[in-house]
């Protein structure tokens, strides 16, 4: 499920600050070094640390 026009817009990886973009169920970080993938469940982001995954 697509999230809301617009928010994608305003979410920052909250480990490094930089954007954000959807892939399937998770959003992806975008910072060089960083690249965390964040779930989104049930159309609601889970932007903690804690809950992120670090893509292979």
């Amino acid at each position: 499920m697509p999230l809301e026009a617009g928010l994608l817009e305003i979410l920052a990886c909250p480990a490094c600050h930089a954007p954000l973009k959807e892939a399937d169920t998770e959003l992806l970080c975008t910072g060089e070094g960083c690249g965390l993938a964040y779930p989104v469940k049930d159309g609601i982001p889970v932007l903690l640390v804690d809950e992120a995954r670090r893509p292979a």
